[in-house]
């Protein structure tokens, strides 16, 4: 059984992110629910367990496959991203929401290098649970490049 779930871990539920997301932990738990029996001996046959836990995984990969081919279902399974910060402004609504606090998302910000709210542009709490971060652009000043004076040949 132990086998059967490493090669089904390891080759079937491959990921293209490194980040783990609720419905990926979701469908470890389950998984675990259902080989515990199997190893357990509580099945006739390793081969109920492994049909189990392989129909699991095919039900993941549906979901997963369904959402990223039709727009609703990638809006109806996965949340879009949040706004917390909009120009170097806290939404403090959507940060309740989150149960972010003040703290919590200046202590993210200096993690990413940001030690002022004014300098971010835009900070989005994504779908995997991780902050991202646009900060605003410092390169555009009031003064003009110098033009530069090519002499002719």
């Amino acid at each position: 059984m132990y086998l059967s779930l490493f090669i089904i871990l390891r080759f079937v539920m491959v990921r293209q992110t490194s980040t783990i997301g609720i419905a990926d932990i979701l469908v470890i738990v389950v998984i675990a629910d259902a080989a515990q029996n199997a190893f357990a001996k509580e099945y006739k046959s390793i081969t109920e367990g492994i049909v189990l836990v392989l129909t699991i995984v095919f039900w993941n990969l549906f979901l997963n496959w369904i959402s990223y081919r039709f727009n609703a279902f990638e809006r109806l399974l996965s949340p879009s991203p949040l706004p917390l910060i909009k120009n170097g402004k806290m939404n403090r609504r959507n940060m309740r929401q989150e149960f972010i606090t003040e703290e919590e998302l200046k202590g993210q910000l200096r993690q990413q290098g940001i030690s002022d709210l004014g300098e971010v542009r835009e900070a989005c709490l994504e779908a995997n649970g991780e902050l991202s971060v646009i900060k605003t652009d410092s390169s555009k000043d009031n003064s003009k490049p110098p033009k530069s004076k090519a002499k002719p040949v």
